[in-house]
């Protein structure tokens, strides 16, 4: 049935462009000529006339152009069409000099009757895909719609919503602030008005859902975007993610999503140095720990498009690489040897790993992280985030890697909590194998990223999921944020611009208070969530900071990537410190 219908429309398009050259034959002969040709002429037009049709059909068909090349109606088609034409006319004015028996068409008529083709043969496709998209019905319930923007990607989507039947969207206007755009129409939509109207125009228009097509939108766009369309409207935004995060689908009607927290408090363009990157990824061995983390499998996404020798992705949890496994090949086999299932605390099993990889770069993600979990059992996080990096450290030293990127946190500036104090221990580690030994070691130093396993808006999500309450420590503690994908591009360029011993740390932006955040996803759900505050606990911060008093730092390489340092801690003198880290710390928890 489909291809019935394909061969009607191609034999009836086809028909119409034949139709349209003797058409404009016509036209021409009549206006021009009054039909008053002598016999020699209208012997030669119709050589001249067959020749170029003739060759038009052979180049349309040769080239797919007249069976379904391009979509109907659109500019490429149309500038092949016209180039086909003139290609066609002028091989039909050549041939006429082949065959002496036959005097030239008349040259008025040799350029005024292919442009006038050109139009018919246009206006016939423009037509055929006016009445297609008149006609066209719906499979779905549609929405009324409103787009913000009116550029390039709101002309693809409008165009993709056309053609989609199964599009659950009825553009029905655009917004848009440039002032070029004020009585701007993509087909069939036009601007309605600029933003600050939307409010307006939504009423006035019935607007079930507002779709940002602009895109990299920033969150402060999203969020004057938000506070515009108001939650007591009842509609839904929906934004397009940025092109980074759209695994090549950009333009895609499935890439559209409701907008979250995350695009409000992030996406923040982030530009890293290709070149820099690939001098030290392309083509090496790169080791991840903590590949089946949020940060860690991020970090291994970027690193697999840079090329690598090799990508191995260590991780103690079979789970975590299950998942990262079918995220980067769409398997879960788990059956190669570049997906390793171990321990960073087993040194023994460590070494058998770098024995058989021989990695030449690491980035260590692995670490415990949850801080109320750490207070209450402090061994652990000091066998994970100090011995375990301690074992990563020396082996690197031992197998000559060439550089180790620590992943640390911000809660090492000036820690107050077993979180803290191990993360510091372990960047003042990395500093000191950096002061002793050849290769790079290096630390990078960030705040909470939005939407990592186990984080503050995990936990939101699911209370709202279960009707709330949303809990807060306190109605003053903030925090910074950035996104997954932009801690991981700044983490793999601080990798390539870091200089030995050195702490980067990363532009967090400004910090945002966690009431906030929690008002902000109570308003996305459009219904009533109660916030309960619980206190602050023991060792929490009402703010976070980023660099320890007394650290210096300067940007000299990229503007988001500050440059400190910390002091070098030798392994001989860990002992010491574990009663201050541990024990303490088990005494604070018992009897607070």
């Amino acid at each position: 049935m489909l291809y019935s219908r394909l061969f009607v429309r191609t034999v009836a398009l086809i028909a119409w462009d034949f139709a349209a050259w003797i058409m404009a034959a016509v036209f021409v002969l009549g206006i021009r000529y009054s039909w008053l040709l002598s016999e020699e002429n209208w012997n030669t037009i119709f050589v001249f006339m067959t020749i170029a049709m003739g060759v038009y059909y052979l180049i349309g068909c040769s080239t797919k152009l007249l069976v379904g090349k391009y979509r109907i109606g659109s500019f490429e088609e149309s500038y092949w069409l016209f180039g086909t034409v003139m290609v066609s006319v002028f091989t039909a004015y050549l041939a006429q000099y082949a065959l002496p028996q036959f005097s030239p068409a008349p040259f008025v008529f040799q350029v005024v009757m292919p442009f006038i083709t050109v139009i018919g043969v246009l206006v016939g496709r423009g037509a055929f895909r006016g009445l297609k998209v008149f006609f066209r019905k719906h499979e779905v319930e549609t929405k009324r719609t409103l787009l913000v923007g009116a550029g390039t990607l709101a002309y693809q989507l409008i165009r993709l919503i056309e053609d989609d039947v199964r599009a659950p969207y009825e553009i029905i206007g655009m917004v848009d602030d440039s002032p070029n755009k004020r009585n701007l129409r993509l087909g069939r939509v036009r601007v309605l008005g600029k933003l600050e109207d939307i409010s307006a125009i939504i009423r006035a228009q019935k607007v079930e859902q507002v779709i940002v097509a602009i895109a990299e939108a920033d969150s402060a766009l999203l969020t004057r975007i938000s506070d515009l369309v108001g939650n007591s409207l009842g509609t839904e935004i929906l934004v397009i993610p940025p092109v980074s995060a759209m695994g090549g689908k950009y333009g895609d009607l499935s890439t559209v999503r409701k907008i979250s927290i995350t695009d409000v408090l992030g996406r923040r363009q982030v530009k890293t140095d290709l070149t820099q990157i690939a001098s030290y990824i392309n083509g090496k061995r790169v080791l991840v720990t903590g590949a089946g983390g949020s940060i860690g499998s991020e970090i291994c996404r970027q690193v697999k498009n840079l090329g690598p020798e090799r990508l191995i992705m260590l991780d103690r949890d079979e789970s975590a690489l299950h998942g990262i496994s079918l995220d980067l090949y769409n398997t879960g086999l788990l059956n190669t040897p570049d997906f390793v299932l171990c321990d960073i605390r087993d040194a023994g099993d460590l070494r058998k790993i770098f024995e058989t990889h021989q990695p030449e770069v690491i980035f260590h993600t692995a670490a415990l992280k949850h801080l109320p979990m750490l207070q209450q059992y402090p061994e652990e996080g000091w066998k994970t985030n100090v011995l375990g990096t301690l074992n990563l450290l020396r082996l690197a030293t031992e197998f000559k890697v060439e550089a180790f990127v620590n992943i640390s946190t911000d809660k090492a500036a000036n820690p107050t909590t077993v979180l803290g104090k191990t993360k510091r221990l372990a960047e003042r580690l990395t500093a000191y194998f950096a002061q002793e030994f050849p290769g790079k070691f290096l630390s990078v130093r960030f705040g909470n990223v939005l939407g990592s396993r186990g984080s503050m808006l995990w936990t939101f999500q699911k209370q709202i999921e279960d009707g709330g309450p949303i809990t807060v420590t306190h109605p003053d503690v903030e925090r910074y944020f950035m996104t997954i994908p932009e801690a991981c591009a700044l983490v793999i360029q601080a990798g390539a611009i870091g200089r030995d011993g050195e702490v980067l740390v990363l532009d967090m932006g400004e910090p945002v208070k966690i009431l906030e955040v929690a008002k902000k996803m109570i308003a996305m759900q459009n219904r009533p969530i109660d916030i309960v505050f619980t206190g602050l606990r023991p060792g929490e911060k009402l703010s976070e900071i980023l660099v320890t008093e007394g650290e210096e730092a300067d940007r000299p390489f990229h503007p988001l990537i500050s440059h400190s340092t910390v002091e070098p801690l030798d392994p001989q003198d860990l002992s010491q410190l574990h009663e201050q880290t541990c024990e303490s710390e088990i005494d604070a928890y018992l009897n607070r």
